[in-house]
């Protein structure tokens, strides 16, 4: 029997009887999976550290599609976070909504898309060939929040770039939302063979409690290369569910940043398959979460083929009561020898009342691989700090200094000037 907090999100849904019939057919196949999928507990092993229960008692509303603009001057929120690189390559959703007055998307090359699936239907592009291969292909459909997005599909952020083609300038993705809202944002990004982009994904919201629960597919074809930011600076009072799952061609690259700093309880899952030899996945995460703040982090990478590589790195810094989780999984199938795959899970304690969990895995049938796996929790280094303070940096700077040199080393890999400024001032301020 459905889950009553789906039946009542689902009947919010506008009318949706001018779509597309695979996007119908594909709304009612995720529709019908929600009468068997329950929504997940601390019961279920993967979910364990993270109740998100309080959904079913916050009374949340989708934004009713005739409305022109759901927040009526969202410029103040949007300031900050708009990337001056992405100055005419920006896409803007508020409360799951395409914004075209905060969108900027002039002088396209030829064969590029980049924008709403809804916009490209008004202009008379078809996109459908290149679509339908790929929406609900590659993020899990048994996942209960992948399916309640699937089933409320009402617009997608679609980028598509053509074959042989180097996108230059900093693409950015920026999502809103805002009090009492539920918004479920959906993105589609597919760089053919040869192609390639530099993606940023920014989520932000205001000051209030709101639910947030998105799904990434992306496909590269064969050599593609994509360089993928994830910043995820939601209030503290939201909640904040994020699916990203990537497919990978021959000889692709593929690295993504994920930051998270905000929201009252996060959950991101991502999920990579290679899907051919020579492939290259590098994965970097930060989570800096103080407060009650909860964020839970799931990772898993399929090598599949042949001489596959990957490196993951990731951090958590966790500050007064809140509590960090980690989960990483490497699976070698017997198919893919000459892998060579790292994953290391740092982990930073500045409190005596946080809490760290990290699981770090391998799962390995191949016999001929070069693989690698470990975890470390500590806290500030007593001796590091004295150091310091005989320099005359005082207690708290000190701290602040030490802190933000555990966080730089993933921070320095963001390929975009301005954010990785805006993400070292953060990461200072947040510091205590």
């Amino acid at each position: 029997m459905i889950d009553l907090f789906v039946q009542d999100l689902l009947s919010q849904q506008p009318n949706f009887d001018h779509a597309p019939a695979w996007l119908k057919s594909l709304r009612a196949n995720a529709s019908d999976r929600l009468n068997y999928l329950k929504f997940p507990t601390t019961k279920d092993e993967e979910w364990r550290n993270n109740n998100f229960s309080e959904l079913k008692d916050i009374a949340l509303t989708t934004v009713d599609s005739i409305v022109e603009e759901p927040i009526t001057n969202p410029i103040h929120i949007l300031d900050d976070h708009i990337l001056p690189e992405s100055a005419e390559s920006l896409i803007t959703f508020i409360d799951g909504r395409f914004s075209h007055e905060f969108s900027a998307l002039e002088g396209l090359p030829t064969g590029v898309f980049i924008g709403s699936f809804k916009n490209f239907t008004h202009l008379g592009i078809d996109l459908a060939a290149s679509l339908f291969p790929h929406i609900g292909k590659y993020a899990d459909p048994e996942d209960f929040f992948v399916a309640l997005n699937t089933a409320c599909i009402d617009d997608i952020a679609v980028v598509y770039i053509p074959k042989n083609l180097n996108f230059a300038p900093t693409l950015q993705l920026l999502f809103v939302s805002h009090q009492g809202s539920i918004s479920q944002p959906r993105c589609l990004i597919i760089v053919e063979s040869g192609g390639s982009l530099n993606l940023v994904e920014s989520y932000i919201g205001q000051d209030s409690p709101h639910f947030c629960n998105t799904v990434t597919e992306i496909y590269l074809g064969a050599n593609a290369r994509i360089n993928h930011t994830k910043v995820q600076r939601e209030s503290d009072t939201a909640i904040w569910i994020s699916h990203c799952a990537i497919a990978q061609e021959r000889s692709s690259s593929y690295t993504k940043n994920a930051i998270v700093l905000g929201a009252k309880k996060s959950r991101t899952n991502l999920q990579v398959q290679q899907l051919g030899e020579h492939t290259e996945t590098n994965l970097n995460g930060l989570t800096l979460i103080g407060g009650e703040q909860i964020s839970d982090t799931h990772t898993a990478i399929a090598h599949n083929f042949p001489n596959g590589n990957s490196q993951q790195l990731h951090k958590c810094i966790a500050d007064e009561r809140s509590h960090c989780i980690f989960n990483g999984k490497i699976l070698v199938a017997q198919a893919a020898q000459l892998t060579n795959s790292k994953q290391l899970s740092r982990n930073l304690l500045l409190s005596p009342k946080a809490r760290i969990d990290t699981k770090p895995q391998l799962e390995i049938f191949a016999d001929n691989v070069k693989c690698a796996h470990g975890a470390t929790i500590s806290q500030i280094d007593a001796d590091e700090l004295f150091y310091l303070q005989s320099r005359c940096i005082d207690l708290e700077s000190a701290r602040k200094l030490l802190t933000y040199a555990f966080a730089a080393e993933v921070i320095s890999k963001i390929p975009v000037d301005s954010l990785r400024e805006t993400l070292s001032e953060v990461v200072l301020a947040k510091t205590h």
